[in-house]
């Protein structure tokens, strides 16, 4: 197993890692969990930027690294619902956006490979990825309520809150966007006479 692989393999394992630190019973949790969410992101970057230089890109990478990237995002995305840190039909409707997307492109993406189609990431999905990878944890760090209203100010607390909210709106509306993006481009899948 090569060097990006093994990369996919951590941003894996620290999924879990950061659910467990996150539910905590712990004031600081929170701070740990986001931690651990951005050396997960940052395997992101660094994995593909080796395998593209290095020339390392392997079938089992094409695999490995989509799956860490949506349990990354999924699993951060479950952890603000569960603690209602997000409204209640706000979070399920961006849940429902973000999983259903992943899930059909998941979908296409299979139809393409028993064609022999191979389908890049676009430019479009890498902006959808980065704004979830700044909302989410942002956003996970509303559950210091207590320790950000007494260290700072409840006004500065009520403004990062709506900050948060905003920025996962925006990650929402960009996969919707991207996803279609998606689907247009690659069209060519549904075609009977796609080989």
């Amino acid at each position: 197993m090569n060097l990006p692989n093994k990369l996919s393999c951590l941003r894996i394992i620290l999924v879990p890692v950061m659910a467990i630190v996150f539910l905590l019973d712990w004031a600081y949790a929170p701070l740990v969990a986001v931690a651990i969410f951005i050396i997960a992101a940052c395997t992101d970057f660094l994995d593909g930027h080796i395998a593209r230089k290095y020339n390392m890109v392997t079938d089992l990478g094409k695999l490995l690294d989509p799956i860490a990237d949506k349990l990354l995002i999924l699993f951060a995305l479950f952890l603000v619902v569960e603690a209602n840190l997000i409204p209640i039909g706000f979070g399920a409707f961006c849940g429902g956006i973000i999983i259903g997307r992943e899930l059909l492109i998941s979908a296409v993406r299979q139809i393409a490979a028993s064609k022999g189609i191979i389908i890049q990431a676009n430019i479009y999905g890498k902006i959808k990825t980065f704004v979830q990878d700044i909302a989410l944890p942002m956003t996970m760090l509303l559950k210091m309520k207590e320790v950000i209203i007494s260290g700072i100010s409840a006004e500065f607390f009520e403004v990062y809150q709506i900050i948060c909210w905003t920025l996962l709106a925006v990650a929402t509306l960009l996969t919707l966007i991207s996803g279609v993006i998606y689907f247009v481009q690659n069209k060519k899948v549904f075609s009977q006479n796609a080989d």
